[in-house]
């Protein structure tokens, strides 16, 4: 399994050149222990063009989990034996095995371009890595199974960037963060860490009130 760049839409080429040289701290503050410790896992970031223009497939997990309940996030999961080398292309077989479990899309028509430095999410113990997909050829999605997923959705990447979508929430161990107000969802946490930094390093990001603070319990 490798990653190709070829034939990728234009606009999705600041996101290819930023996956090339973006450093692990310009993304989070929260690294991998250098012990290696931490579960091994994978998310898909896949990018397609929907009917209001190129959008970013999102899913909410199931409120029964036992991490991150609720949570809307990036389809994946930990790495199996059978993905390979969690070095090599481990991390790629996860992410689509995953998002193809979690939302029955069908992996042939994903190409995937690249990939961004392994993240830590402390809470869970997850060593993340992002996967970056380009939905080449669009399949029905939904949920597979609701034990895992609550629901899966797509989010045009115009919302994400509308600055009226766009606030801060506050943890209750008082760790702030950016949040997103979209699809009657509030996306915040790591999913929201990273495609906050992807809008930022491919020039999309336009500014925003980082003073609107919302409750993690937002509803709309």
């Amino acid at each position: 399994m490798r990653l190709s760049t070829e034939g990728l839409p234009a606009w999705l080429g600041p996101v290819a050149r930023a996956a090339e040289t973006v450093q692990p701290t310009q993304l989070s503050r929260f690294l991998p222990p250098e012990s290696g410790a931490g579960r091994q896992s994978a998310v898909l970031i896949l990018f397609g063009e929907g009917d209001h223009g190129p959008e970013l497939l999102l899913m909410e997990r199931s409120g029964s989990l036992r991490s991150h309940a609720g949570q809307p996030s990036f389809p994946g999961g930990s790495l199996d034996p059978a993905d390979g080398d969690p070095l090599t292309d481990g991390p790629l077989r996860a992410a689509l095995r995953e998002a193809e479990e979690e939302t029955g899309l069908d992996p042939r028509g994903v190409q995937l371009f690249g990939v961004l430095p392994k993240l830590f999410i402390p809470v869970s113990n997850f060593v993340v890595t992002p996967v970056l997909g380009w939905w080449r050829s669009p399949t029905p999605v939904g949920v597979v199974d609701p034990a895992e997923t609550a629901r899966v959705f797509t989010v045009p990447v115009s919302d994400l960037t509308d600055p009226g979508n766009r606030a801060t929430t506050v943890h209750p161990s008082g760790h702030q963060g950016p949040a997103f107000l979209v699809e009657s969802a509030l996306v915040w946490g790591f999913t929201a860490g990273v495609i906050d930094r992807i809008l930022h390093f491919a020039g999309w990001e336009r500014p925003w009130d980082r003073t609107k603070q919302v409750p993690l319990d937002w509803r709309a």
